[in-house]
């Protein structure tokens, strides 16, 4: 969806967030957080109502999901998951390809359960074989987690194959698609998982502050009595919203009709398959243009989401991160350090209220502040 050029700044003059989340949001998304809502109030718990109904769309789940919101970060919302789906007596095979694969084995082992991983490197995706051959010689194994885009380099992982290769061996999937959720497909009609966490500050564009997780009814329902926190139990949260229409302790009420009205822009654009197209177009833009200037992408165009893109870090002795990082701040952006141990990198995202004027306008500040710090531009990386 094109819109008209405008300045390296957001409507707000705030820089342009070219990160995984939070992210640049919409002047009308920002505009609704002006005003009051008691969470008891009747319009509040109708706004809730319409965004918790409205989520499992995106999956093609209605009917079969529910939608149980998790007051906090993204991380709370798989906390939330990992701790209330695997039970005490169960085990979880973790898929691991970064930080967020490390993070869901640190729940896990907070929580006393058992677990056992599966890593590759950063920039490789799991080995099918290798998952086969591990749950085949382990029984003990109830789930599988998996991470849909990996954050920590931008790599799409292959989640219908896993999917598939799960429930062929009997085993129930977890999915983490923070990053994912609302610009890459998930289609619950065809990829079999119990639950799959996201959050309000991905790519539906809203603002911190609420995670979710979309949970198949009837796995929900044997999920009750597993919770290792009280705060955390998705059981107890969808049985206390479902009876009363309320939150069990203070909802994050102006994230949530921000969230409301990023919603509704999200179904506006087109969904899924119009966010998703948007978000593609700025990771070609951005990637043929960093290309132009010398620097070199982590991963090869068939694993990479059009989410958050990694760089290597350019060998020039004139290129130093920092100046470049803080340059490019005082003329309206703002990028991610890098977060590899395969690479030396830094990371520019591709999501938010980003339009493709944007990135080319970024592409020529990146190549106004090459020149400014005497790298070459053609011999950048």
């Amino acid at each position: 969806m094109p819109s008209a050029p405008r300045p390296a700044a957001s409507v707000t003059g705030d820089p342009l967030l070219l990160t995984p989340g939070p992210l640049t949001t919409s002047k009308s998304v920002k505009e609704v957080m002006v005003h009051d809502w008691g969470s008891r109030d009747a319009t509040f718990i109708a706004i809730n109502k319409a965004v918790l109904d409205g989520l499992p769309r995106i999956i093609h789940g209605e009917g079969e999901f529910v939608t149980v919101p998790m007051q906090g970060s993204g991380t709370f919302a798989v906390e939330a998951m990992l701790t209330s789906f695997v039970p005490k007596g169960g085990k979880a095979l973790v898929l691991v390809n970064g930080a967020y694969g490390l993070r869901a084995k640190k729940i896990l082992d907070v929580a006393g359960r058992a677990n056992v991983v599966h890593e590759t490197a950063e920039d490789t995706p799991p080995d099918l074989a290798e998952i086969e051959q591990i749950l085949t010689k382990d029984s003990a194994i109830t789930h599988v987690f998996a991470v849909h885009c990996e954050t920590t380099s931008g790599i799409r992982n292959p989640v219908e194959a896993v999917a598939a290769l799960v429930a062929r061996l009997g085993r129930r999937l977890l999915i983490d698609a923070m990053s994912a959720f609302g610009a890459l497909p998930l289609d619950a009609r065809e990829v079999a998982f119990d639950a799959v966490a996201a959050s309000s500050n991905k790519c539906i564009q809203g603002v911190p502050g609420l995670g979710f997780v979309l949970a198949r009814k009837a796995a929900l329902e044997e999920t009750k009595g597993n919770a290792t926190t009280l705060t955390l139990d998705l059981y107890d949260q969808h049985q206390a919203i479902s009876k009363t229409g309320q939150y069990r302790f203070t909802p994050p009420i102006h994230v949530i009709v921000a969230f409301h009205q990023a919603l509704q822009e999200f179904f506006a654009e087109g969904g899924v398959a119009g966010r998703g197209e948007r978000y593609a177009e700025n990771a070609r833009i951005l990637i043929d243009g960093m290309g132009r200037l010398g620097f070199r992408t982590l991963l090869p165009a068939a694993r990479q989401a059009p989410i958050i893109v990694t760089f290597h870090m350019p060998k020039d002795e004139a290129f130093v991160f920092q100046r470049f990082y803080d340059a490019l701040k005082d003329r309206g952006y703002v990028i991610y350090p890098g977060k590899l141990t395969v690479a030396d990198s830094f990371r520019i995202g591709c999501i938010g209220d980003l339009h493709a004027n944007d990135m080319s306008a970024f592409v020529a500040t990146v190549a106004e502040v090459l020149d400014e710090m005497g790298v070459g531009l053609k011999s950048a990386a």
